[in-house]
């Protein structure tokens, strides 16, 4: 079966044969790439199958998974095409790798956290876990999409303060939206801008190692 899309995979050195491994799917912001990405979750490697995925339209320098018609506003038939995308690679992976279906974490800054709340909601409580770093969920998403119980899933969900790119209301408006169906949210406000800080990166790196800590006492 073909990858129905550009990735770079990393993946714990020494593997065992009798064992299913947490995944991480990974979405880079407008115009950066599969690669940029990577530094985001080094340190992980040996805990999950991590996915670094491209998207699929060119955005000089890098790519993009969907354009935008206007503040805060994707073109809808992009953005349907990039959900339906990258739902196709989570299947893929899944097929492909040893891979425990129960442990399925997406991970994405601006544009891909964007995605990882949109894609969350479609595949709902599919999802264990996501980071989104600076995002907002587009309002055809709430008011259109098919929405799948999240109840059983958990979000942190940061954004800078003064982030001059996407403000940081549509932060917590999705926070608030998630917490409305019943997800359960770490919100991390903070003091910059449209970019992920050192402080973010170990409070993400935290979480994510005690979601693991978590699912084997349970």
């Amino acid at each position: 079966m073909k990858s129905p899309m550009i990735y770079e995979l990393r993946q714990p050195k020494k593997l065992d044969s009798t064992k299913k491994y947490p995944a991480i799917f990974v979405f880079h912001g407008i115009g950066s790439n599969e690669q940029n990405m990577l530094q985001l979750v080094e340190g992980l490697e040996e805990q999950f199958y991590i996915f670094s995925i491209r998207g699929h339209l060119e955005h000089p320098p890098g790519f993009a998974y969907f354009t935008i018609q206007g503040y805060g506003r994707p073109h809808r038939e992009v953005f349907d095409q990039a959900i339906v995308k990258l739902t196709s690679f989570i299947d893929y992976a899944i097929e492909q790798y040893p891979i425990d279906k129960a442990q399925l974490y997406l991970l994405g800054f601006s544009q891909g956290a964007i995605l990882s709340m949109s894609l969350g909601l479609t595949l709902g409580n599919r999802i264990k876990g996501i980071v989104a770093l600076s995002g907002y969920i587009p309002g055809f998403v709430k008011d259109e999409y098919k929405i799948d119980p999240v109840d059983q899933m958990s979000l942190l969900i940061s954004h800078g303060e003064m982030d001059q790119v996407l403000p940081f209301e549509w932060g917590t408006a999705a926070k608030d939206y998630f917490q409305s169906l019943g997800a359960d949210i770490t919100f991390h406000p903070y003091q910059a801008g449209h970019t992920v800080t050192m402080e973010i990166h170990q409070a993400y790196m935290n979480w994510l190692l005690d979601s693991l800590k978590e699912e084997k006492k349970a």
